[in-house]
């Protein structure tokens, strides 16, 4: 474990399986007034799509930021998923909340911060802060859970979402320290905590300043280039988009000759679909 509070809620959720554990009347109603909350929010006519560089979004490529700012009509539509999934953070953020509260974690709630950069001011909420430390509450798929969320320096490598910089834009804001994240998987109900110990958060601001001038500029710099296929350990001589570009909403516009085919060496009868950027010759359709 990374965090004391994690064996205080491993405690209260042992007990709740066998029937031990209550939850007061405030903290169900706290919870419950947090999802009304939440409820009202992704269905009170929420404008989607407005581009204002904000907390939750200065740690993107600044290549999807560009987009989102001067050329938001080329983006992939949102699936009719969105709201659900939005909705399904919100809940595990809620619950959560009440589970730490239950557990005798002592948290200050989350509170409305601005970054202030110099020419440019930026709004976020951070969601909570244990012991003077800046914490996120994220709910993860199965495979985000092992892979992405397995420590910091996992996280980092391949952080298309911005959770680096964005914790330590409230860190600033602030004037707490770093905390870290804590992650529910929401296939299973797993829950642990990812400790940010080496963010740097100087490093990470200077580079949220490059990025803004990038989305401020009129010229389009990609950030990723395609990265050269292998099969078996050995190159095939295609290359293949970059899995930082991989949930990227415009990819398709900035890649215009990205073909998505059946993995062109793989011998499964249910080949798994591949982004290829270019071809070699010998696996090119005639």
């Amino acid at each position: 474990m990374n965090h004391p509070a994690e064996l205080a809620l491993h405690q209260y959720m042992e007990d709740a399986v066998h029937g031990k554990s209550t939850m007061s009347d405030k903290t169900i109603d706290k919870v419950a007034q947090d999802v009304a909350d939440a409820l009202k929010r992704q269905f009170g006519g929420l404008k989607r799509g407005n581009f204002k560089l904000r907390m939750s979004n200065i740690g993107r490529p600044s290549c999807q930021l560009w987009y989102e700012k001067n050329k938001p009509e080329v983006a992939l539509p949102l699936p009719t998923t969105f709201v659900m999934n939005m909705m399904i953070g919100d809940i595990v953020e809620a619950v959560f909340k009440g589970l730490l509260t239950e557990a005798g974690v002592a948290y200050e709630e989350s509170e409305k911060v601005t970054l202030d950069l110099g020419s440019k001011s930026i709004d976020g909420t951070y969601d909570i802060v244990i012991d003077g430390a800046v914490d996120d509450i994220k709910s993860a798929s199965n495979w985000s859970y092992n892979n992405k969320f397995a420590s910091f320096e996992e996280l980092k490598e391949s952080d298309g979402f911005g959770y680096v910089a964005q914790l330590a834009g409230y860190a600033k804001a602030s004037g707490k320290d770093v905390g870290g994240w804590w992650v529910v998987n929401k296939a299973t109900g797993e829950f642990k905590y990812v400790p940010a110990t080496k963010l740097d958060v100087k490093e990470e601001l200077d580079k949220v300043q490059t990025s803004i001038k990038r989305v401020e500029s009129d010229k389009f710099e990609r950030c990723f280039e395609p990265v050269k296929e292998k099969f078996r350990g050995k190159e095939t001589g295609n290359t293949i988009l970059n899995k930082n570009c991989s949930f990227c909403s415009y990819r398709y516009d900035c890649w215009p000759d990205m073909q998505e085919l059946p993995a062109v060496m793989s011998q499964a009868k249910e080949p798994k679909t591949v982004a290829y950027i270019t071809l070699a010759d010998e696996y090119k359709v005639a």
